[in-house]
């Protein structure tokens, strides 16, 4: 029995139920993220560190919604607080009294000086890079090939194309107009940043970027990479604006504070809210100053909303704290290591990369520095063989191509148990050869990635 035919084994009513949702859903997902061939799992509760499926299957569950529940899932003092505040309404309309409290929060814990609520991360990249424009008074904006900065036209180009050009929009629908003020430049190159800005620099506004690269697999930043894009920005007085969805969430104090830097805005999102919709724009007074009526435009009616704020407020005080981060990255740790010990043990070529909470695999032989290496050097089939395989022992191991989450719940032997399923998997692999790529049967994944 191969590897697919082991997966629609154990999965054959999520089969069932991805043929009736895609008959009212594309793809039978409400996200594009969700969907891999031949079909997608469908889920139906999570506690802890454990998810169960429509088949029954308990699995494992390292991917944590993206990177949102590094509280677990289902936390005891979360669904108490998300009790108590739907007795009190789940919505407002007005500004919601313990926004304030939150804002402070986040104020003293990225070292910002203002804050503003959305619900989403692709709202609160998209608000950022107007807030950009509208202090600069100019149009451009720098990103980074592979970085994604959600769904919004303006910076979806260059975050996955397998078609290594300058330019290619992430999605039809996109007119070329829209993108015409957004500029890509390679991750870890400074010398190819340099030269982008020395021709555009008086013309850009901000440079977004993620500050470690968590789209593409995991690639963390050159600090001197980092420093020189500072640099750059404050020769030619453009804003730098970390876009901490993901990142926020992995040290305590999220990338700016690991790296000691401060950028102009930051953006958050994801984990700071334990698992309810919430995401931040924030950073110096003077720029957050140009938001308000009349001025720069920000709004949404679920913006604040009072189960957000609350659990955020509890997640950020009384969950995620430093104690928490010291243990969630002693697993992560400890996860790493049982990586590159597989990797020597097997002799096969795998690059382990990690940071703080986080962390991923890379079927490569050298280390990748930007999205283009990741194209040119990576095994995908291998990895699609990998995470196929670990879904069937029950394993969640991370979202496909991206990097794991660990929580609160998460145990030593969930780590232990994570990584002697993945050395069984990586055994069988190399033990059965090139041959073992036709059991996917499906199509090249490298059109999927």
């Amino acid at each position: 029995m191969t590897i697919i035919d082991n997966y629609r084994k154990y999965t054959s009513r999520s089969l069932s139920l991805y043929r009736e949702a895609r008959s009212v859903m594309p793809y039978g997902v409400s996200s594009n993220y969700r969907y891999w061939e031949p079909y997608p799992i469908y889920l139906v509760k999570g506690k802890g560190s454990r998810v169960w499926d429509v088949d029954g299957n308990e699995y494992i569950d390292f991917n944590m919604g993206f990177g949102v529940l590094e509280v677990g899932h289902s936390h005891p003092r979360i669904v108490e607080e998300v009790r108590r505040a739907v007795e009190d309404s789940t919505i407002l309309g007005f500004e919601y009294e313990k926004s304030v409290e939150l804002a402070k929060i986040i104020c003293n814990r990225y070292n910002v000086d203002m804050v503003r609520f959305s619900s989403t991360g692709t709202e609160a990249t998209m608000h950022a890079i107007r807030i950009a424009r509208a202090y600069t008074k100019r149009k451009k904006i720098i990103k980074f090939e592979g970085h994604y900065h959600g769904s919004h036209d303006q910076l979806l180009i260059n975050v996955n194309p397998m078609r290594l050009e300058s330019r290619v929009p992430t999605s039809p629908g996109i007119p070329e107009e829209t993108l015409s003020n957004t500029l890509v430049a390679d991750w870890n190159d400074y010398e190819g940043f340099e030269r982008l800005v020395r021709v555009h620099g008086n013309d850009v506004a901000a440079v977004i970027m993620e500050p470690v690269a968590m789209n593409m697999g995991l690639i963390p930043a050159d600090l001197d990479f980092l420093k020189g894009v500072f640099d750059l920005a404050r020769d030619y007085g453009f804003l730098v604006i970390f876009d901490e969805v993901k990142t926020g969430g992995k040290f305590y104090s999220g990338a700016s504070g690991y790296y000691g830097l401060k950028p102009d805005l930051v953006t958050l999102g994801k984990a700071i809210a334990g698992g309810l919709p919430l995401s931040v724009v924030a950073g110096r007074r003077d720029v957050l100053g140009v938001v308000g009526p009349g001025r720069v435009a920000h709004g949404g009616t679920f913006n604040a909303n009072p189960l957000s704020v609350r659990v955020a407020i509890v997640t950020l005080r009384d969950i995620l704290t430093e104690g928490a981060f010291y243990y969630m990255n002693s697993l992560s740790e400890e996860l790493q290591k049982g990586y590159e010990d597989i990797a020597d043990d097997l002799d096969i070529d795998l690059i382990v990369n990690r940071w703080g909470v986080s962390g991923t695999i890379i079927p490569a032989e050298i280390p990748p520095k930007n999205y283009k290496e990741i194209v040119r050097n990576t095994d995908f089939k291998t990895y699609s063989l990998y995470f196929y395989s670990m879904l069937t022992q029950k394993i969640i191991p991370m979202a496909y191509q991206e990097q794991w989450t660990i929580s609160i719940a998460h145990t030593s032997e969930d780590i232990r148990n994570h990584i002697e399923k993945a050395y069984d998997t990586f055994k069988l692999i190399k033990s059965r050869g090139s041959s073992i790529y036709s059991e996917l049967n499906l199509p090249d994944i490298e059109e999927t990635w």
